[in-house]
């Protein structure tokens, strides 16, 4: 078990190597991060390829929103069923988002994905597994 300082490193740490694991899904995953119900990043690894859109405010706001949106869902999910993932889809990438109870996944992927279906699967699996 360890120390709660401890057992927050380890918490980080798989979450870090979980969005490592997304990465390499695929080649058209552009960033993949963990953020909390208060929208702060735990983790998070872009791609080395991968052009920033967003800006460092505007991936706060970003997060922010996300964050309330999941805790809001928590509200509907005992009358309509545990929310299993959200996918965002905008002109240029989809958003894909993962809650894992803890914690909500965000991974951006370019539209030139062309198995989203597939790659969202295999987010769900690595999102979803513990330490």
């Amino acid at each position: 078990m360890g120390t709660p300082a401890e057992r927050w490193k380890r918490m980080l740490a798989m979450h870090k190597k979980h969005c490592q694991a997304v990465l390499k899904i695929s080649k058209n995953i552009r960033y993949a991060g963990v953020i909390n119900a208060y929208g702060r990043t735990l983790t998070g690894v872009a791609s080395p390829s991968a052009k920033l859109l967003l800006g460092p405010m505007e991936v706060k706001n970003e997060f922010f929103v996300i964050s309330t949106m999941m805790a809001q869902r928590k509200n509907s999910a005992k009358k309509m069923g545990a929310l299993d993932h959200v996918i965002l889809v905008h002109q240029k990438v989809f958003v894909v988002l993962v809650h894992n109870g803890s914690a909500t996944y965000y991974v951006s992927i370019s539209k030139k994905e062309k198995n989203l279906a597939g790659v969202v699967a295999k987010i769900k699996k690595i999102a979803t597994r513990q330490a």
